[in-house]
């Protein structure tokens, strides 16, 4: 009980600014803290669900970003390339990676409330009552020396008879009414005591039950809070993969004039040697491009559920690549 106390103690002080009265009942602390259980799990419920909403929200930036990019200028000049003799890689493969597939290894938490425990205490004391009740009319049969029939109903002057030895319990005289408050006394302390220990037998549970579950919480919400911190990295990267893909589509936009120009003008040739060293040059150029922003978009995002170290290299990659374009014209 003192461990149970102790325990509750330090779990209020760490959701309380002002801990509960000591001498608070122990079910009305258990219920306290289930409540602030509640509370904590419900926050950070709700916290998860914005979560996914932002991530919901920018994976379909993310995939207007990326059909944007394919049309306009991505696949004219994969298209371009083949016409000049040159193919992809990336015709090849077939794009089945997810975007990003989120994984939550935490299984959900259910709370429950704690009962007082008053009804089944209730029930108990009028079972126990019962009980006392035989047991103390058994009793004074046994010391009447009478016989009961018990497939019969006792008659009036058994009955009273039996109900007038009670006062000698208390060292007067056979009296009924006496005799029968005093049975109906005997029977009712032990349904009081009968109900008190199941109240306070309940309220030692309620609280060792009720410290567990806030625990289980607590470690439940402790999982789930790096949820905004992945979410901000996912959310960065994503936006900046945005950014990055906006450029493409202006670089290869770019190339893709120039491929037209290079195709209209010198037709396509079976060896590289055939072309002009700076057409051969943009060729080999735009297929660098292509070759590394389909590097990043044919990867998943997402590694055991959080922010793949895979793609954030990758998509270093396709901004270093754009440098390296941009050096070419400044």
């Amino acid at each position: 009980s003192q461990t149970i106390v102790e325990e509750s103690e330090e779990v209020e002080e760490r959701v309380e600014d002002t801990p509960l009265p000591a001498n608070m009942k122990k079910h009305i602390k258990a219920k306290h803290l289930v409540e602030k259980a509640k509370k904590i799990v419900n926050e950070s419920n709700k916290r998860i669900e914005a979560c996914k909403l932002l991530l919901e929200s920018n994976l379909n930036a993310y995939g207007n970003a990326k059909s944007e990019l394919e049309k306009g200028g991505l696949d004219a000049c994969v298209l371009l390339l083949n016409q000049l003799g040159y193919k992809t890689e990336e015709d090849e493969v077939e794009k089945t990676t997810p975007v990003f597939e989120t994984k939550d290894g935490v299984k959900p938490i259910v709370l429950k409330d704690v009962s007082s425990g008053k009804f089944s205490g209730f029930i108990y004391a009028l079972l126990g009552g019962i009980a006392t009740a035989i047991g103390m009319v058994y009793l004074a049969t046994e010391k009447l020396e009478m016989t009961l029939n018990v497939t019969k109903v006792p008659s009036e002057d058994v009955m009273q008879s039996i109900l007038a030895w009670f006062s000698t319990i208390i060292g007067m005289q056979e009296n009924v009414a006496v005799g029968a408050s005093v049975l109906g006394a005997i029977v009712l302390v032990v349904m009081i005591l009968i109900y008190v220990i199941r109240v306070s037998l309940k309220g030692r549970s309620n609280l060792h039950f009720a410290v567990k579950q806030f625990v289980e919480a607590e470690l439940y919400t402790e999982q789930k809070s790096n949820c905004k911190q992945e979410t901000d990295k996912i959310d960065t990267h994503i936006k900046d993969a945005i950014e990055t893909m906006k450029t493409y589509e202006v670089l290869l936009n770019e190339q893709k004039g120039k491929l037209q120009r290079i195709l209209y003008i010198e037709g396509s040739k079976e060896k590289s040697a055939g072309y002009h060293d700076k057409s051969f040059l943009e060729i080999r150029e735009t297929k660098d491009l292509i070759h590394t922003i389909n590097d990043f978009m044919n990867i998943s995002m997402s590694d055991e559920g959080k922010l793949s170290a895979k793609s954030v290299l990758y998509l270093q990659n396709a901004k270093d690549q754009i440098d390296k374009t941009l050096q070419r014209f400044y």
